[in-house]
């Protein structure tokens, strides 16, 4: 009878082998969706930063556009660069420069953000600059004028330091892009 009763007593002390191996399963789903979205949030994140950086260029265009009611040099009939209005390249953590500058074409003023590699190490850093799938990259922002109407800024991948562009290399992701 004693046996009966330590029986009855003890059937449940833990867990069973599957119970853990169900929350062992769990845990891995979570974690297999959790860490590429935060993966992904980080380097949005240090890429945004160039879309902060951006705000005084904007600000150097929009003002000159204002108050001449023109993107063009009167004297050389150039396109604007960071020399016709007050404005200095801007660097940062993940932001190796931000500058105005000509477009291809030479018909309008750009403002061209370019991101570190991931080797570049800024103030000591364990990951100075890793901007992940976004390393290395450039994107820049056009003016777009309108009569009467405020500028109205497009946003667009471009090549970086003359190499092609490649989303394994070179390219900023469209994911990691910001928004105008």
């Amino acid at each position: 009878m004693k046996n009966l009763q330590t029986m009855k007593h003890s059937v449940q002390k833990g867990f069973t082998l599957i119970e853990l191996m169900i929350v062992v399963a769990i845990i891995g789903i979570l974690a297999a969706i959790a860490i590429p979205a935060y993966t992904d949030y980080t380097i949005k994140s240090r890429v945004s930063e160039g879309a902060s950086l951006v705000g005084s260029a904007k600000t150097a265009v929009e003002v000159y556009w204002s108050e001449n009611g023109t993107m063009t040099d009167p004297t050389s009939g150039n396109p604007i660069i960071s020399t016709d209005v007050d404005y200095t390249s801007q660097a940062a953590e993940y932001v190796s420069s931000v500058e105005i500058e000509n477009d291809a074409a030479g018909t309008s003023p750009i403002i061209v953000v370019s991101l570190r590699h991931n080797t570049a190490k800024l103030g000591g850093l364990a990951d100075g600059g890793n901007t992940g799938g976004a390393d290395g990259g450039c994107f820049e922002y056009t003016p777009e004028r309108s009569i009467g109407t405020n500028i109205r800024w497009t946003i667009s991948n471009v090549e970086c330091a003359g190499t092609a562009l490649s989303t394994a290399t070179a390219g900023v992701a469209p994911k990691y892009m910001p928004k105008t």
